[in-house]
């Protein structure tokens, strides 16, 4: 097609989410993303949406490549809970550590904003949370774990993983998140101890 700018997809969706991340929903404008995409108003309109649907999509996109590798670190689970739990934080200090990607999480933010949010994409960034939780609550269970025991470490892991995210964005350094991590490694140690 002569005149027509070819791009490529994956490159402006990534582009897009790393803007997101970066500022949140709120600070960024379609101009904004049209300078990270490379991309004018109307080419991200019509081949990527409304701020809303693009937003969706970038928020589906880094909740299905870090929800990978959260399935793969929590693998392990039913017979070594406690390094599983380890290597899901694992997955989140790698992130935070590496200086190609923001601070924080994607997910985390979403939440922080979701009085600022639509109701879709609040309902998505929600749903995000969730996810992680019922992995979480999964792993413990096959773990050997009580419903309950489960239940209550899968919520308090996944706010102890956000909160990580969040700490990162204030300045924490990497001594401080690994001391958070372990509090919780211990008391997930201490309740397993007790279980038997």
């Amino acid at each position: 097609m002569a005149g027509k700018k070819q791009f490529d997809m994956d490159t402006a969706l990534d582009a897009a989410m790393i803007q997101f991340w970066r500022v949140g929903y709120a600070d960024t404008s379609v101009d904004d993303l049209s300078r990270a995409t490379g991309l004018n108003r109307s080419s991200i309109y019509s081949s990527l949406g409304d701020k809303d649907a693009l937003y969706l999509r970038c928020l589906d996109r880094y909740a299905a490549r870090y929800g990978d590798k959260y399935d793969t670190a929590l693998s392990c689970a039913a017979s070594e809970p406690l390094a599983a739990v380890r290597a899901f934080f694992d997955v989140t200090l790698e992130r935070i550590a590496d200086p190609e990607l923001p601070d924080g999480c994607l997910v985390a933010q979403s939440a922080m904003a979701i009085p600022v949010l639509s109701q879709s994409v609040a309902a998505r960034a929600k749903e995000a949370l969730g996810f992680q939780r019922s992995r979480l609550r999964a792993a413990l269970k096959a773990g050997r774990f009580t419903d309950q025991d489960a239940e209550t470490f899968a919520e308090h892991v996944a706010a102890v993983n956000q909160s990580l995210a969040v700490m990162s964005r204030a300045g924490a350094g990497p001594a401080q998140l690994l001391a958070i991590v372990g509090v919780t490694i211990d008391a997930l140690s201490q309740a397993s101890r007790t279980r038997k």
